[in-house]
């Protein structure tokens, strides 16, 4: 008890030298890792990057106008979530029994680091008085000892019992996870140490608890937000133990008898060779383990994470970004004769090749887990291939999951969806104000939509890095204090020109590196309107190394032509079929735009030329595609399986939308694969 005094002692003072040297260049970032050793760039500060026209501008705009208040209101209303209400209860200021699943905490916490997010970036006063009363109420709840999961503190407060972690299926560290990153957001954002002091006493408990639990108890912690909330609550506070914390949360994965690839237990980590089990929490563990990696240098941690990356992106990712193409799959592979070995995992990865488009899972929280991972990987190394993998999945598998209003959700997101499916899919394809048996992807889109301008630069020992492109202003200091300002001006992704012009630089020679995406094969930079010799190729960045003067400006030129793109032929659902890319975007044709044709009587033409025009959908506007494709006679497939071939024949005009886009005119069909005539 004495020595608990003493580290709880010990861990204020290092916070409190921590809030008073304040935070310096990069450590107001989303994510920090200024002073991670192993982490080649550094994010710039959550209120350094204004957006001001273009894609992400007007996606902001609804972000603050619509979404981050809508689901403050939907967390805040007891008659639809009972989220805050549960608080309330916990904390005894209001009376009643737990509502909701077991992750609501971690729900109402992501939506606080919407909120801390949207107040970094616009310093909204009534947005920082929400938060305090949210967080006055919070606080109360917590136990004493640092616990906090109001469905346990409910049942608690009647029994007197003190019971914690007992369920397998548990989400205590998810939600507490959750906690620690929305406490080092708030705190980077406002300057409070309201929340994180709640979020402090809550990673003190666990590394008191992880100290004594026995590897079984010690599993009972169902998807892992809390690898990358403890290494945040490192980086913030400077507390070792919490690193410790961390490291120890992947030495004790795999230790126990009867672990399962559900909860990526069942095989040690740094002995897992492909990526399996619920992609969900896969996706979460990777990039917990590569915020680890950033601050210990383990190499075995390292050498895993990039095998599970190459098996991903080469085996198991749509062409949106999506992961967990299985509503319910079997791990091992389904291939021991010992049934008692075959599991069955729930959002599976499946295997290799794997890819069904009607009833593909693809959770909206397992592609922004690929965003959160591939963020981390990018940070580490430096490479564009992270990048180009993090913004596919931000164009199109997290944006799908949420309406162009922003105020429905999807949980799932399939790459076509039919009407004559003759079975009932678990979860809705129309959009939904909010998913009642699980509305954990809700908060967690609304939470990266308001995030996404940390992801456009990072900066390092060289100069300033642009990862995303969009109309915006940035206003940072690079790596050796020096200030420096730019704007960008770009249409992208619906146009490939994008232009910089330096406001304020260094009196040193730095470099701009520019990503050149792997789709575009032949990009074009020039500097002060004159072509540069640098190394321009897919799937880098190309490196301006001068010594920059106010004024001087910078053109990247990329191609943005439609292209047709084909699958390995061993994923079966899509042989034969194209699918539709321009820059970034994935496109599907929707039924709104064959109003004479069933979506499965199109063929396209292996030479079709597809033309770009903007459109209004829901009050956004969009770039779709037009062309002329062929068609064949409709059929009735009732009841039959087999029929001769029909020649498409026929010609017939098609309008193309970007994938994230499709439901927002009511009730739709769609696919983003179609059969292809060569």
């Amino acid at each position: 008890m004495i020595m608990n005094r003493i580290f709880a002692k010990g861990s204020i003072a290092l916070f409190a030298a921590s809030v008073a040297l304040g935070a310096q260049a990069q450590e107001k970032s989303l994510v920090n890792t200024s002073k991670s050793p192993y982490a080649k760039l550094q994010s710039v500060n959550m209120d350094e990057v204004t957006w001001t026209d273009g894609f992400w501008a007007d996606r902001f705009k609804v972000a603050r106008e619509s979404m981050v208040p809508n689901m403050w209101r939907i967390y805040n209303d007891a008659e639809i979530s009972h989220a805050f209400k549960n608080f309330q209860i916990a904390a005894g200021l209001d009376t009643g029994s737990h509502k909701g699943p077991s992750f609501h905490d971690g729900d109402y916490y992501k939506t606080l680091e919407a909120v801390a997010s949207m107040y970094a970036a616009t310093r909204d006063k009534r947005l920082d008085e929400m938060m305090d009363k949210a967080i006055a109420v919070i606080a109360k709840s917590q136990r004493e000892d640092g616990y906090i999961y109001t469905k346990a503190m409910i049942d608690q407060r009647k029994t007197g019992e003190k019971n914690q972690f007992q369920d397998r299926l548990s989400f205590e560290a998810y939600n507490i996870g959750h906690l620690m990153t929305a406490a080092c957001v708030h705190y980077r954002a406002t300057g409070k140490t309201n929340l994180m002091n709640v979020a402090k006493k809550a990673t003190d408990y666990l590394y008191r608890f992880y100290k004594q639990a026995s590897p079984t108890l010690a599993r009972n912690a169902i998807c892992p937000s809390h690898y990358m909330g403890t290494v945040e609550m490192y980086r913030t506070t400077r507390d070792p133990r919490y690193l410790e914390l961390a490291k120890n949360l992947i030495d004790i994965k795999g230790k126990i008898n009867d672990g399962t690839d559900d909860n990526q237990d069942r095989i040690p980590f740094r002995e897992q060779k492909k990526a399996m089990g619920h992609a969900v929490r896969a996706n979460y563990l990777y990039a917990g383990v590569a915020d680890v990696y950033a601050e210990t240098g383990d190499e075995t941690l390292i050498n895993t994470l990039n095998l599970m990356w190459d098996d991903v992106t080469s085996h198991k990712m749509y062409i949106t970004g999506g992961c967990g193409s299985l509503y319910d799959g079997v791990s091992p592979d389904g291939t021991s004769y010992n049934p008692t070995e075959v599991q069955k995992i729930h959002q599976a990865f499946g295997r290799d090749y794997q890819l069904p488009n009607h009833t593909a899972h693809n959770e909206t929280c397992a592609n922004i887990g690929n965003v959160l991972w591939n963020w981390r990987m990018l940070q580490l190394s430096g490479e564009a291939k992270y990048a180009d993998v993090m913004e596919l999945a931000l164009y199109n598998s997290v944006l799908s999951g949420i309406s162009l209003d922003g105020k429905n959700f999807l949980y799932t997101n399939p790459l076509a969806f039919s009407d004559e499916l003759p079975f009932k899919q678990r979860w809705s394809k129309d959009r939904v104000p909010y998913i009642g048996l699980s509305n954990c992807c809700p908060p967690n889109v609304v939470r990266t939509i308001a995030q996404i301008a940390s992801y456009a630069y990072s900066v390092s020992d060289k100069g300033l890095w642009l990862h995303l492109y969009g109309g915006n202003k940035l206003s940072t200091k690079l790596k050796d204090g020096s200030k420096l300002s730019l704007t960008q001006e770009t249409g992208y992704p619906w146009n490939g020109n994008i232009n910089l012009t330096i406001k304020e630089t260094s009196a040193k020679p730095y470099s701009l590196f520019l990503r050149i995406p792997g789709w575009a094969s032949s990009a074009k930079v020039l500097v002060n309107g004159k072509a540069v010799d640098a190394a321009v190729k897919p799937g880098s960045y190309a490196e301006l190394n001068r010594k920059w003067k106010k004024g001087d400006k910078v053109e990247l030129v990329l191609p943005m032509e439609a292209k047709l793109v084909e699958a390995n032929p061993l994923v079966e659902e899509t042989r034969n079929q194209v699918a539709v890319k321009r820059g970034p975007v994935v496109y599907c044709l929707e039924s709104q735009d064959l109003p004479n044709l069933d979506i499965t009587n199109v063929v396209v033409p292996a030479t079709i030329s597809l033309q770009p025009k903007p459109i209004t959908i829901d009050g956004a506007q969009v770039m779709s595609l037009e062309g002329v494709a062929k068609s064949v006679e409709p059929k009735d497939w009732k009841n039959t399986l087999y029929r001769e071939v029909s020649t498409a024949d026929k010609t017939t005009s098609i309008r193309l939308i970007p994938y994230f886009a499709w439901g927002n005119r009511g009730h739709a069909e769609m696919s983003v694969w179609l059969p292809v005539s060569r």
